[in-house]
């Protein structure tokens, strides 16, 4: 099995830069990953993406070297292991408020005695090598998402488990559980941020956020480590924008703006 080239940044003390895919399309999926990032995350929660996309998509990714991930619709051992069995060498599992929802996560990441996933890595362990099983419990990245105050709040329990790799903040999410809108730069959220960042540097874990191209900076100067920077649909709309307002000569940017 191949090295997940995400540990070795974070072993150097390197950032890794990242983008998402919610169209369900493999030329989308080849086209950025052939841009200069190091993990893609296929996410089948909010995308229009169903498991036949993933495994074509899967195929887009992986050619190119970039670490492939999944993020699935729901914490499932069915969920997590299929994408894992499909050649997703990381999962983001959304909405983990609780010790107990994280646990069942890291169960269905990890191999027995770590955890509790059935062996049959159909894909994985034809693309990655006969020593799938040995090395996969050491390589594959298992990433709860952190989107509430509620899972915050249990955040150093839920750091705790042994076998989470990283935690993931969803801000939009943890925005409106705050009593925020999406996008929000209120003191508050900030400061959640840095309590996050805090938590995960006291576990050894490697924070991570969604971000935008803008907030980017400002995610990586308050310590996360992992943060994904484009979404394929927003990158999208707003080369469209760009376009039509380069040629008619006004402003592109506006309430039309992606948020983050």
């Amino acid at each position: 099995m191949r090295p997940n080239p995400l540990r070795a940044r974070w072993a150097a003390g390197e950032p890794a830069i990242g983008g998402w895919l919610t169209i369900p399309n493999q030329l989308t999926a080849e086209v950025t990953a052939a841009a200069d990032l190091d993990y893609i995350c296929i996410d089948m929660q909010h995308g229009l993406i169903d498991y036949s996309d993933v495994l074509r998509m899967l195929t887009a990714v992986t050619a190119s070297g970039v670490t492939p991930i999944v993020r699935v619709p729901e914490n499932s051992i069915a969920n997590i292991s299929t994408v894992l069995d499909a050649g997703a060498i990381g999962v983001i599992v959304p909405l983990v408020n609780t010790v107990a929802e994280a646990a069942s996560v890291v169960a269905a990441c990890r191999y027995p005695p770590l955890g509790e996933r059935s062996y049959g890595a159909t894909r994985a362990a034809a693309v990655e090598g006969p020593d799938y099983y040995d090395r996969a419990n050491d390589e594959v990245v298992c990433i709860p998402m952190i989107e509430t105050v509620e899972a915050v709040d249990d955040l150093d329990g839920i750091l705790s488990i042994p076998g989470i790799d990283v935690a993931y903040v969803g801000p939009s999410d943890l925005s409106i559980s705050m009593g925020y809108w999406p996008g929000t730069t209120a003191a508050p959220f900030l400061a959640m941020l840095d309590r996050i960042v805090e938590a995960c540097d006291r576990h050894g874990v490697v924070p991570a956020i969604q971000a935008s191209p803008s907030t980017a900076a400002d995610r990586l100067a308050r310590g996360f480590r992992m943060v994904t920077v484009v979404t394929d649909i927003l990158a999208y709309r707003v080369s469209v924008d760009l376009a039509i307002a380069q040629a008619r000569g006004t402003d592109p940017g506006g309430p039309g703006a992606p948020l983050y």
